[in-house]
């Protein structure tokens, strides 16, 4: 028998001045238009994807239920078992409290960053599916409204050969042509032959030669057929990065991203100011309080939040609304299911300053055989009108792809 992870005893979880509870909080009245509603249940189900994705459920005493989705990696679902008697017999309407309340009693276990925060995240995706089929209302209602009726994807590009040049060329117009994509990205920390030592940060010459070649090849293939963007994943130091950005000045690059890693702000700042290639950062860094700090200093061009891991849907709202403050665009970073892609579009329509959201599966054949509608379309993402998310898991095609091992969700 395994670890009941939802009786684990924590002091400060159990004591809190700042408890927000309904019970706790007094929020007793009667909500008419059937809204007077409770959780009674949190499941998960991971899916085998080209991540592991942990999709979530939540279950009412109305017989609705709410999907969401939580960013991939180990030890989610054990963090929302743990969590779900905290919010069982409460309204799934209130959201912002519910939310609240999970980071204030998981402070002990760290809702300030990371992988809890990244649990919080997935319950709070499926609140909002469950509050707009209470509601009756698609979940960018909830968020304040519509700016778009359809988000910008870009897909995130791979190929056998990605330290090739012309094979990224090659692939970057198979996928405007063939596939209707106008915003691309392709990685940069890919090995060149030339590397000396690879734990160092450093970027010989010859490298940054190398990568400013992918560069050149990819946006003079594209021209103006699409947006390309370039992933270097948290790798060089920042003279390294400084000088590959200034490298790549003369292309048409959409952004860089992620070119040092995320912990020194100070480091990222100077990265950024030191060129005109546009920077791009934001998915390793969670909640408003952190992407703050990014937009507030000026070190971001773009931030790049990824909501199923950042905070979800309301928090991702607000850090479009910090950025806004000083015209930053938001790009949402995205390794989702159909689940959190679509969070992330509905996102997408209520904000200003939106983008575009990542695609990251466009290699997996059954990406889209998870729910019951289409989500992508000639590069966009129709922003549904149907309740909550407007999605219908497939639940034969989920529990056909489940990681070995796990179970599948109670049926609705």
């Amino acid at each position: 028998m395994g670890v009941d992870y939802a009786e684990l005893h924590d002091p400060n979880a159990e004591y809190t001045m700042r408890e927000l509870s309904a019970e706790t909080m007094g929020v007793r009245a009667k909500r008419g238009g059937g809204r007077d509603v409770e959780i009674t249940d949190v499941q998960t189900t991971m899916v085998d994807g080209n991540f592991p994705w942990t999709l979530v459920r939540v279950y009412t005493d109305a017989g609705i239920v709410g999907t969401g989705e939580a960013y991939w990696g180990a030890g989610v679902p054990e963090l929302i078992e743990r969590m779900t008697p905290m919010i069982v017999g409460e309204n799934p309407l209130d959201i912002d409290r519910l939310y609240e309340h999970l980071i204030q009693k998981m402070s002990g276990e760290g809702s300030v960053e990371g992988v809890t925060v990244t649990a919080i995240s997935g319950i709070e995706v499926a609140l909002h599916d469950l509050a707009g089929k209470i509601l009756d209302l698609p979940a960018y209602q909830l968020l304040g409204g519509k700016y778009r009726d359809e988000m910008r994807v870009y897909c995130d590009c791979h190929t056998e050969e990605e330290a090739d040049p012309e094979a990224c060329a090659d692939e970057a117009e198979r996928v405007v042509e063939d596939l209707g994509y106008d915003a691309l990205k392709f990685d940069l920390d890919v090995p060149s032959g030339l590397e000396k030592d690879r734990a160092n940060r450093h970027l010989r010459p010859g490298e940054i030669r190398h990568k400013a070649e992918i560069v050149e090849q990819v946006t003079e293939r594209v021209k103006d057929r699409a947006d390309v963007a370039f992933d270097c994943h948290w790798t060089f130091s920042g003279v390294s990065a400084k000088r590959l950005a200034d490298a790549i000045e003369e292309y048409d690059v959409w952004w860089l991203e992620d070119p040092v890693p995320p912990e020194n702000l100070e480091v990222q700042e100077e990265v950024t100011k030191s060129t005109t290639t546009p920077i791009t950062v934001g998915e390793n860094r969670y909640r408003v309080t952190e992407e703050r700090r990014l937009i507030e200093n000026q070190a971001v061009d773009i931030v790049a939040p990824d909501l199923p891991k950042v905070g979800g849907m309301r928090e991702t709202r607000k850090i479009a609304d910090v950025a806004n403050q000083y015209y930053v665009p938001v790009a949402m970073h995205n390794v989702s299911s159909p689940v959190a892609t679509m969070a992330a579009a509905q996102v997408g329509a209520a904000i200003p300053n939106a983008l575009a959201v990542e695609y990251h599966s466009y290699e997996l054949g059954w990406w889209d055989d998870l729910v019951e509608e289409t989500v992508i379309e000639d590069g966009s993402i129709e922003i549904p009108e149907r309740p909550g998310l407007g999605l219908t898991l497939d639940m034969d095609a989920v529990e056909e792809h489940m990681v070995d091992g796990e179970e599948l969700f109670d049926p609705a």
